[in-house]
């Protein structure tokens, strides 16, 4: 009796007992196979083989104890890798150099990102409001002297001397003056820059502005007589300070407008030759440099309002106090408000007209 291995299809001839497991490879053995006795002896039929397309397809016939097995092509798939074990556990003799890198930033670098932008200090916001003021009140005199040499040479030939001091000292004038509101422009930009920043930080926003919206808006002529005390209001609204300033800055915004308008009036006439026109626009030159002079001066009393208390101590501080009066009466000993209600019926005996003390002591009479 044959058993075939379903495994590795070793043949085993098993003898009469029947066995499960292959010897070689330890697979399934198929069922066994036995020669019939006397096969040789017995007359043998010839097999009857299907014709037709059916025989064509019909797959052969295997003997009893075989089976088909469907095996893939191409050469046989890679052994499987066998987990590897693992080996001991790594010990150090020092502290490992590998693995993450925490970057460590310098103090001074954490410090920088941890402060405010800074802005100019009072001191130099105080020295250039005032310089600026001081030389658009000299442009203004100027410009009236000037007047006046235009209205005596109507009359009397001027000397070129004065003539040309008095030209050359106007536009001198009018060119520092120039440099001066630009470099005003520039510092009041700046520290309201650097107050917003602070300002947001202290509340615990986020500047809703970008960098260069804050400058463009009030460093661009014409576009800062719109955005520039509109950052201001928002300022004064972080701080909570509106209620008091929102007069200041309105009559700031007024005076600034009546100053670019009454300006570029005057810059437009300046190009007259007529000795009237000269006059007139003499004339427009010291009312926008006066006008220019109070928008300055408003402007600082604008800035001195935020200055006068720094974002980070506010000047309202409220402190709860107890009420002393209520634990006062309610401290007060039984026996002293029994005394007081007796100098209450006393007081009034007294005002019946009867004296609570005798005048006269007793056992006397009364003098006649």
């Amino acid at each position: 009796m044959i058993q075939v291995c379903s495994q590795c299809g070793t043949r085993w001839n098993v003898r009469d007992r029947q066995r499960v497991w292959c010897p070689r490879c330890n697979g399934t053995l198929l069922a066994p196979s036995a020669t019939p006795p006397q096969s040789e002896w017995r007359p043998t039929a010839p097999a009857v083989r299907p014709s037709g397309q059916g025989a064509q397809n019909a797959p052969p016939r295997l003997p009893p104890g075989y089976r088909w097995i469907a095996v893939r092509p191409g050469a046989p798939p890679p052994p499987r890798r066998r987990p590897r074990h693992p080996g001991p556990t790594p010990r150090y003799t020092e502290i490992p150099r590998w693995g993450l890198v925490e970057p460590v930033q310098p103090a001074e670098t954490e410090q920088q990102q941890a402060e405010p932008r800074r802005g100019p200090s009072t001191a130099a916001l105080r020295a250039v409001l005032v310089t600026t003021i001081t030389v658009l009140g000299i442009a203004a005199f100027v410009h009236l002297v000037r007047y006046v040499l235009l209205i005596i040479n109507r009359e009397v030939l001027l000397n070129p001397v004065v003539a040309w001091a008095a030209t050359g000292l106007g536009v001198l004038v009018s060119v520092a003056a120039l440099f001066l509101i630009f470099a005003t422009f520039v510092l009041l930009t700046n520290w309201l820059i650097a107050r917003r920043a602070a300002a947001f930080k202290y509340v615990g926003r986020e500047e809703h502005r970008p960098l260069w919206a804050l400058r463009a808006g009030c460093l661009v002529p014409f576009v800062n007589l719109v955005w520039a005390p509109v950052f201001v209001m928002e300022l004064a609204g972080v701080e909570d300070r509106l209620a008091h300033l929102r007069r200041p800055i309105t009559v700031w915004w007024v005076v600034w407008a009546m100053s670019t308008a009454v300006s570029v009036f005057s810059i437009a006439t300046s190009f007259t030759t007529d000795a009237q026109g000269i006059a007139d626009n003499t004339v427009t030159t010291i009312v926008a440099y006066l006008i220019a002079m109070a928008a300055v001066v408003l402007a600082g009393r604008v800035l001195l309002g935020f200055e006068r208390s720094p974002v980070e101590k506010p000047t309202t501080r409220w402190v709860l106090v107890a009420d002393r009066s209520a634990d006062e009466q309610g401290e007060r000993h039984p026996d002293d408000t029994a005394a007081d209600e007796t100098s209450k019926q006393e007081s009034d005996h007294t005002s019946d007209g009867e004296s609570g003390v005798p005048v006269e002591s007793e056992g006397q009479n009364s003098a006649a």
